[in-house]
């Protein structure tokens, strides 16, 4: 015969809720579990209904007044986002703009950079997301977008791992103006930003 058993509330040992109903919720696991699927087990979410937050998350900009200046032909690291929109784990330091995420995972971050003179002499100009400054537009640790066209605004998204304890990425900037050229500034704040946030192991 089959059984039943009706509880609102399971404790471990310690007198935790790992298991527990209130109002329709259900909540597994107490604060510091780690909630695991077996090997061999599969988990089911119908429709595709399961919510979720990916974090560690930031969104910064510039001020819109706060200007960086780049040397010709010098790879510079991009420090004036100095605004911040969101820092879910206060990772993100708008002093240096770079993102230290202390939980590991793969991470989408987007970034655009705004000259803002819009030069019309750029042999061409080039934005890297480097972690832990790698900034040779030829490594894995990266991403990168060279533009040839003298655009006042240059961008591109990728995606990077860390290891969410020393691990930061940051953004780089080069361009071949022959001279030097301010970034931010002027409309920095809408065209001038970089944020990223976690969406896995």
């Amino acid at each position: 015969m089959a059984s039943i058993l009706k509880v609102d509330t399971i404790q471990d040992q310690s007198g935790n809720n790992i298991i527990n109903e209130n109002a329709d919720t259900i909540t597994i696991g107490a604060s510091g579990d780690t909630i695991a699927i077996p090997t061999g087990a599969t988990l089911t979410v119908p429709n595709g209904k399961i919510t979720g937050q990916n974090y560690p998350a930031f969104m910064a900009h510039n001020n819109g007044s706060t200007t960086q200046s780049i040397p010709t032909v010098t790879t510079t690291e991009v420090t004036n986002f100095t605004t911040e929109m969101f820092d879910t784990n206060s990772a993100f330091d708008t002093s240096t703009g770079r993102f230290t995420p202390p939980v590991a995972g793969k991470y989408f971050f987007t970034a655009s950079v705004f000259m803002t003179n819009n030069p019309v002499t750029v042999n061409f100009s080039f934005i890297i997301i480097g972690k832990n400054n790698s900034v040779n537009l030829n490594q894995i640790n990266e991403v990168g977008f060279i533009e040839r066209n003298p655009l006042s605004t240059i961008s591109l998204n990728g995606i990077i791992e860390m290891n969410g304890t020393t691990d930061f990425v940051s953004v780089h900037f080069h361009q071949q103006s022959g001279v030097s050229q301010n970034i931010g500034g002027g409309s920095g704040a809408s065209l001038h930003f970089f944020g990223g946030y976690r969406i896995g192991a």
